[in-house]
């Protein structure tokens, strides 16, 4: 079964436990690390996850992993917070965090730098628009590898 499919299937068994504990799916990762696979769940809910609300999603989650048994080899599953540097993939996600600093990382040198920090505009025709020291800048979704809310001590 690809990638993709597991995943679609996941979060599709996933809605109603998250719904059960009033979380949010906000990604999930299938990924082969070396000789293992990972099912990574990340959720998030208004006020924070504990560590409770995981257990509980794993858990339940199991259970219907278990029984529907829809990945045909060994892999661990993890649910966890996004944490507080967060990526920001979905559309959704540039939305809710506007205003926020974030950090971009490019795939390719852009005016000589691969990493920019700045506040978060949103996306405008295609572009990513952050705030730094008062001046706009613009990088095209090709651009742009990751996007992470900064993290400030």
């Amino acid at each position: 079964m690809s990638k993709v499919k597991v995943e679609n299937l996941v979060e599709e068994m996933l809605q109603p436990v998250l719904k059960d504990q009033h979380c949010e799916l906000v990604d999930i990762e299938y990924v082969k690390e070396g000789s293992h696979w990972y099912l990574r769940i990340y959720i998030d809910k208004s006020g924070g996850v504990t560590l409770d609300d995981c257990q509980a999603v794993s858990e339940k989650l199991s259970d219907l992993l278990d029984e529907k048994d829809p990945i045909p080899h060994s892999y661990f599953l993890e649910v966890s917070s996004p944490g507080i540097d967060r990526i920001l993939k979905k559309d959704s996600d540039f939305e809710k965090y506007k205003g926020y600093k974030v950090d971009v990382s490019l795939y390719k040198p852009k005016n000589g730098k691969k990493k920019y920090t700045g506040e978060l505009i949103g996306w405008d025709n295609d572009q990513l628009l952050i705030k730094d020291k008062n001046q706009v800048l613009s990088f095209s979704r090709s651009e742009v590898a990751l996007v992470r809310l900064a993290v400030e001590f």
